[in-house]
C-alpha cells in the first residue's frame, strides 16, 4: 500500500490540462480527509522533484492561495494557458473546471 505522500504525488501527476483539484480533495483522496495542510507541504517541498503540475491546485473557494503577486500571477497564467476562465474577482468555477477521477485505481491511490 502507497503512503500518504505517494498517494498524494500520484493524485496531483493525473490531474489532467484544464482542471483543477482543491487541497482538501487531494487529501480526502489520499486517505487522510483532514491533511489539506499535508498537501501544500506536499506541493511545496516535492513539486519540482516529481515534475508536480502544482498549478492546478487551488483552495476549496475557488481561489488561488498565493498572498505573493508573483507567485499568484504565475499560477493563474498557467491556468490561464490551459484553458480555464477566471471570474472578476480571480476566481475559478469548480463545477465547471474542478476533476473528479471516476475510478479509484490502486496504483494511484
Amino acid at each position: 500500500m502507497l503512503s500518504f505522500t505517494e498517494r498524494t504525488i500520484n493524485i496531483i501527476k493525473n490531474i489532467p490540462p484544464g482542471k483543477v483539484m482543491t487541497y482538501g480533495q487531494i487529501a480526502k483522496y489520499a486517505g487522510s480527509p483532514r491533511g489539506a495542510r499535508q498537501v501544500v507541504r506536499i506541493l511545496h517541498s516535492m513539486s519540482a522533484k516529481y515534475h508536480l503540475p502544482w498549478h492546478r491546485v487551488i483552495n476549496s473557494k475557488g481561489e488561488i492561495s498565493f498572498k505573493d503577486d508573483d507567485a499568484f500571477s504565475a499560477q493563474k497564467q498557467f491556468l490561464e494557458d490551459e484553458g480555464i476562465v477566471f471570474t472578476k474577482k480571480h476566481v475559478i468555477d469548480l463545477k465547471a473546471y474542478q476533476y473528479h477521477p471516476i475510478e479509484l485505481d490502486e496504483d494511484i491511490f
